[in-house]
This record gives structure tokens, C-alpha cells and sequence, in this order.
């Protein structure tokens, strides 16, 4: 999901044409592929270098093929600042004890206080 303060950039013509143009010269190159796992059908299109609110005017940075990556979900979902919790790696919510029952793993689950237990 795009950040505030990017969105107007991801909706604007001048991005939607890029985004397209890469995409179609990707099909064109190897029918699509993720240029990260060549596996998966590529279905999002990263900027290799970030954008930031410091260079998301910078074309050479927002709008450059060169800068442009297609990727699968799974892929994209790996580098660093994306994913869940947005550090690329993808936290699972439980685990599961000796006797097979779930046991969560989320703060809010471990925090007493959150839980209604009283301290001491």
C-alpha cells in the first residue's frame, strides 16, 4: 500500500504510463516473468532504489526502466520494507504447543494488562 504522501504520484498518468510501458517490454522480454525468481509471473512493478519524499520528483529515481523491477507478490514481499509489518518477512499470528493447541504469538496476546490480567 502506498504511503501518503505518494499516492498522488502512483495515480498520476505520467506513472500509470510507465508502469504499463515496463510491464508490456517485460512480457515482451521473457513473457512476464519475476526478474527476481524467474518463476512466478511478475505482478508488481518495485522501484529497486525507494522512493522517498526526497526523490519521488527525481525521474530518473520514479520514472527510469532502469530503476524498475517486475516482480511477483512473493518476491516483492521479501525486500526489506515491504511485507508484513514491513520488514520483508511475513510474522506468523500463532504456533502451536505439544498438544497440537494454538498459541499466539501477537504482543497484544502476550501483554497481561491488554489481556485483563491486573499487574503483581
Amino acid at each position: 500500500m502506498a504511503k501518503e504522501w505518494a499516492k498522488a504520484f502512483y495515480n498520476s498518468s505520467r506513472w500509470i504510463k510507465c508502469r504499463q510501458s515496463f510491464i508490456d517490454e517485460r512480457i515482451m522480454t521473457d513473457g512476464g516473468l519475476c526478474q527476481e525468481c524467474k518463476k512466478n509471473l511478475g505482478e508488481i512493478v518495485h522501484h529497486r532504489i525507494t522512493l522517498t519524499r526526497e526523490n519521488i520528483k527525481d525521474e530518473m529515481i520514479s520514472l527510469c526502466f532502469d530503476n524498475l523491477e517486475f516482480v511477483c507478490h512473493k518476491c516483492h514481499d521479501e525486500f526489506e520494507g515491504h511485507g508484513v509489518n514491513g520488514n520483508g518477512k511475513i510474522k506468523p499470528l500463532c504456533t502451536f504447543d505439544a498438544n497440537g493447541q494454538p498459541v499466539s504469538l501477537r504482543d497484544i496476546d502476550s501483554d497481561p494488562v491488554r489481556r485483563g490480567v491486573p499487574p503483581g
